[in-house]
């Protein structure tokens, strides 16, 4: 059997399965206009049990160890970018044995530049090269889509759907609920995987993960458990949000003409992350607090009860002060004489003017572990080429959520900063 006949079967086995989705196997969704279009988030490689069973049977799983590895090191290398790379992922969807393999061929964005799980999307990105992304906004809805691709003039078929926001405006603040899939979007769905808060101003944003920070990296209590009677708790159902980054944007009180000045500081990434040599801390898999930390509480306990163990699991998180969280803050455009008007060097991937439009540098001190070359990288940058069309770019140590994160608070009207 050739080596395309191979890749074949593994994509029609892949099909025979099912969907697959963050926990069952879900890669066929529509949404929209877009019918056949994945809208779901790079796939996991999760299986139930009793389809293990089935496939750890088949003629698959028997398959030499050494000639197993070989066949899906060449696919992970043959299969670099989407939709091409659901190959990869069909391979993780054979059985236990494969999936095993799957995942420790695959490397992380940092080390590949490519998204392949949806964990990659908690990950940081490259440190060579931009991950370059673009943003679709649905005013009607009140929602963005992230894909990952150069521009939305791409054909459908050579873009991949990443995330998915909903916007909820409430009377004291807006938030913007995250989601692996653009079709469920609600915050009790297995799908959420953080927010966006705003206050009455729109002028501070916090961004909430219910991923739980690697350890050795700070972490803000604030916040740290949401707290929910006990008819509410379900083992399935994310119940934590963590504090992990704070934006401001500074106000305007003069109504000065020019850009937007923003900062954010990043509880969940050390400032010594950017030193040569250094990492991010890098999440392996999907945590829900839900099954690690909280019980599952019967109908007879009460609300107070259920506070109380809330109220022991945030105790239990700590704010490491000896850590300095990662700064970043917008780059300084220029004055342009001639055009009458400021202007950053967006290297062509922005071509309409908006004070929506940014770049995001780290506010640091060069030093001998951090030369000013690192400094002057643009960590990620984020501008306007449409009417609803948007590019969004981003690079280590920022992963693809905090990245989306941070760009959909330029999306909130910001009355005292225009």
């Amino acid at each position: 059997m050739s080596f395309k006949n191979l890749v074949k079967d593994i994509k029609d086995m892949k099909d025979n399965f099912g969907s697959i989705s963050r926990r069952t196997f879900d890669v066929k969704f529509s949404h929209c206009s877009s019918k056949g279009r994945s809208h779901t988030a790079v796939s996991n490689v999760s299986t139930p049990d009793d389809l293990d069973d089935v496939s750890e049977r088949s003629c698959w799983a028997n398959l030499p160890p050494e000639l197993l590895r070989d066949v899906l090191q060449r696919v992970e290398s043959a299969e670099g970018s989407w939709p091409d790379r659901k190959a990869v992922v069909a391979c993780s969807s054979v059985c236990r044995t494969w999936r095993e393999i799957t995942k420790e061929l695959v490397k992380t964005p940092q080390e590949s530049g490519k998204l392949t799980f949806p964990i990659s999307l908690k990950q940081p990105g490259p440190r060579d090269g931009q991950m370059q992304c673009f943003i679709k906004r649905d005013r009607a809805n009140s929602t963005y889509y992230l894909y990952l691709g150069l521009s939305p003039t791409m054909t459908m078929d050579n873009s991949k759907f990443l995330l998915a926001a909903r916007r909820v405006r409430k009377a004291t603040s807006t938030d913007y609920l995250i989601s692996l899939n653009a079709d469920d979007m609600s915050r009790g769905s297995n799908n959420y995987i953080g927010k966006l808060r705003s206050n009455f101003l729109g002028t501070k944003f916090t961004i909430h993960d219910t991923q739980a920070p690697v350890d050795g990296t700070p972490l803000s209590v604030s916040r740290a458990c949401k707290r929910i009677s006990s008819k509410q708790v379900s083992p399935r159902v994310p119940a934590c949000n963590y504090n992990i980054a704070q934006i401001s944007y500074e106000l305007n009180v003069l109504g000065t003409r020019g850009p937007r000045r923003l900062q954010c500081t990043l509880h969940s990434i050390p400032a010594s992350c950017m030193e040569l040599g250094a990492s991010a801390p890098t999440p392996t898999e999907f945590t829900n607090c839900t099954e690690d930390s909280i019980v599952t509480l019967s109908n007879s306990k009460s609300t107070s009860e259920f506070s109380s163990v809330s109220s022991e699991i945030a105790s239990e998180v700590s704010f490491n002060k000896n850590v300095s969280p990662l700064v970043l803050k917008n780059k300084a455009p220029r004055w342009h004489e001639q055009l009458q008007c400021w202007c950053l060097n967006f290297k062509g991937r922005v071509t309409v003017a908006s004070v929506k439009n940014f770049q995001l540098v780290a506010a640091l001190e060069a030093g001998p572990t951090l030369p000013q070359s690192e400094l002057d990288k643009v960590i990620l940058q984020f501008g306007k080429i449409g009417k609803d069309s948007f590019t969004m770019d981003y690079r280590y140590p920022l992963s693809a959520f905090q990245a989306f994160t941070i760009c959909l608070s330029s999306f909130d009207t910001k009355l005292a900063c225009e």
